[in-house]
């Protein structure tokens, strides 16, 4: 799948998932359909049943097999279920008694019901009738069938009993049968009704033809529609980015005049990051080039030089929120974030956004370099990260989408950590992924951060096909989040000694009870007396979260 291109891989994928889902419903519907169809020939059997037990009673055809013989009553019954035969699709009807009841093959007829179309093809009453005291074929019935019926009149069991059979001769049928009780109400015999199954599988195969000629067309339909609308809302914008982001660092990478170092502006009118997107990076590329040129002119052009980068590092800020509290409508949580780059323009990015009213993502990424290459490589990452979120999935499938587009053509060899998590806002529960990102610290209700360690994902962009653990938490009332990158710890005082895991976690728990932008603003506050006088050699990112939960 990796030889695929963008388009190819949204059809496969596309493709699989609508075939699946396909598939499955399609087996849903089938077996609910089984469980109806089958249920309606039970009742319909059932009826004619009720139906023909009246008759029989009616002419007390009970005593007639206690007598052993057959009376008028006994032809005026045959008449009457003659009828319910005829007007009813059953495949037999009939009443049979055991001369011995521990014996099964001991079985006969009592009456045997045809319809008109069965008396009218055969020469005489005596070629197609079976009268009372007439032995039962030998294959004319299964053993399990005997059995059932057996054990019916030795217990005289109650009401309607079911039962499937498949005879050589008969094929395979549904049995609802029975007890015939005489006038003193002794159960001397069972009245049986066969339907044909087959008649049944018919219908099953008829939905199921019908069902999966729609279910077909509506796939491909529907895949028709999202390739259609993916390649010209995501795939071709963002591929076309990417070639052309690609092709000028691969530029800048060459050491080209600034005169020919040119960025292939993509105009795109979609209304959405993508379009952001495009602006940012073809307003910075036009910056980068016009700094490089201006720097090469003269050096006494240096402060125009900085504003020009000052715009570029406006740019990149304006595509992180800035604006706290983000979201002054929702009450279940407070969050604030912050990035100081190392340079005029940096790598580190820090996000949250919501994918719908009742879930919440939060990402913070470090992308491998500094300067102008990794600020642009953080723009992409920022972009289709949040963009692959917003269409919904896993923190896992979101992070392996980026992968597989910033894999292609990747000639600087970047590659950019990720944490990224997303809570279910109504009952606190969350999903993370981490490619290769710092470990994240939790503090829960009234006690003190603890960094969360797990063996974490290879960064993304790192190499093509790579799939991203996720891990499950839940965040309760009173609970906080803080998320980082390695600028934190990695911070280094004139000594060259590194802030370390140990002094973060003791910055965090210096006071409780307090908010995140005030937590934030203490970890700063104790990094920035640690290091002194020494320079900043990496960006700082740091973003945090206290969980209210439901008011």
């Amino acid at each position: 799948m990796k030889h695929l291109g963008l388009k190819g891989k949204v059809v496969l994928i596309a493709i699989v998932a609508m075939t699946a889902l396909t598939a499955v419903l399609q087996a849903i519907g089938y077996y609910q359909f089984n469980q109806n169809v089958y249920s309606n020939y039970v009742k319909y059997a059932t009826s004619a049943v009720n139906e023909a037990i009246i008759i029989l009673d009616k002419y007390s055809v009970g005593d007639a097999v206690v007598k052993g013989e057959m009376d008028d009553n006994y032809e005026k019954a045959r008449l009457e279920l003659n009828e319910i035969k005829t007007s009813a699709n059953i495949e037999y009807l009939y009443a049979v008694y055991f001369e011995d009841i521990e014996d099964i093959k001991s079985a006969c007829y009592v009456i045997n019901a045809k319809s008109e179309e069965e008396l009218a093809e055969a020469g005489s009453d005596a070629d197609i009738y079976s009268y009372l005291g007439d032995p039962c074929e030998e294959d004319g019935f299964e053993e399990v069938n005997l059995r059932v019926f057996q054990n019916a009149l030795r217990n005289d069991i109650p009401g309607i009993i079911e039962q499937t059979s498949d005879t050589p001769e008969y094929g395979q049928l549904l049995t609802c049968c029975e007890v015939v009780h005489d006038s003193n109400g002794r159960p001397v015999a069972i009245l049986g009704v066969d339907t044909d199954i087959n008649e049944i599988k018919k219908d099953l195969h008829t939905y199921l033809n019908t069902s999966s000629l729609f279910a077909v067309l509506i796939t491909a339909l529907f895949i028709i529609i999202f390739v259609i609308t993916t390649d010209r809302k995501i795939t071709k914008p963002v591929r076309k980015l990417s070639e052309n982001t690609a092709s000028y660092v691969k530029l800048m990478k060459d050491a080209v005049s600034p005169e020919d170092l040119v960025y292939d502006k993509v105009r795109i009118r979609s209304g959405d990051e993508i379009q952001d997107l495009s602006k940012s990076i073809s307003r910075m590329a036009d910056e980068i080039k016009a700094y490089m040129i201006n720097l090469e002119t003269v050096m006494a052009e240096k402060e125009r030089i900085g504003a020009e980068l000052n715009v570029a590092t406006q740019i990149q800020a304006d595509m992180l929120p800035r604006i706290f509290p983000p979201f002054p409508d929702r009450h279940e949580f407070d969050i604030y974030a912050s990035m100081t780059p190392a340079k005029e323009v940096g790598g580190d990015f820090y996000d949250f956004f919501f994918i719908d009213h009742d879930h919440l993502a939060l990402a913070i990424a470090d992308v491998s370099g500094k300067g102008v290459p990794a600020a642009l490589f953080m723009v992409i990452a920022k972009t289709l990260i949040k963009n692959r979120a917003q269409l919904g999935g896993s923190p896992s499938e979101v992070l392996a989408y980026a992968n597989e587009q910033l894999c292609e053509g990747n000639d600087a060899e970047l590659f950019v950590t990720v944490w990224l998590a997303i809570i279910e806002i109504s009952t606190g529960r969350g999903i993370a992924a981490n490619a290769g990102h710092e470990h994240p610290a939790l503090m829960r209700a009234n006690g003190e951060f603890e960094l969360v360690k797990y063996r974490h994902s290879p960064a993304v962009a790192t190499f093509p096909g790579l799939t991203f653990k996720e891990h499950e938490f839940e965040l309760n009332p009173g609970d906080k989040l803080f998320v980082y990158t390695d600028g934190v710890t990695e911070a280094t005082d004139s000594n060259n000694v590194l802030f370390g895991e140990e002094r973060l976690v003791a910055s965090l728990n210096r006071e409780k009870n307090i908010t995140p932008d005030k937590l934030i603003e203490n970890v700063k506050a104790d990094i920035d007396e640690f290091v002194g006088e020494a320079p900043q050699f990496d960006d700082i990112t740091m973003l945090s979260i206290t969980w209210y939960g439901k008011q």
